[in-house]
């Protein structure tokens, strides 16, 4: 499956998306539990809010960290995410 990479993500309603304390990481809340992210996950859905394309995330991770070439591995994590019914493409 492939992401349009001009189109707004959103998190699906199902889930909350936060820091959570006592696990020191990102996680996702969902009704039947939780699902732990490790950094780089958690750095991109950190961007996801509605109104971010693919396109907007990869070019703020790139100013986040320069030098890095993320595009792939974004992609494959948010291609990963929308399978799995965390994220919606608006």
């Amino acid at each position: 499956m492939s992401l349009a990479k001009n189109k707004a993500i959103s998190l699906h309603r199902q889930f909350k998306f936060q820091w959570e304390p006592a696990q020191e990481k990102y996680v996702l809340l969902y009704p039947e539990g939780l699902v732990k992210l490790d950094e780089s996950a958690g750095h991109i859905l950190k961007r996801v809010n509605g109104k971010n394309s693919v396109e907007d995330i990869i070019k703020d991770l790139e100013q986040a960290f320069p030098g890095a070439d993320l595009r792939q591995d974004v992609i494959v994590f948010l291609e990963h995410a929308h399978e799995k019914g965390w994220i919606d493409v608006e």
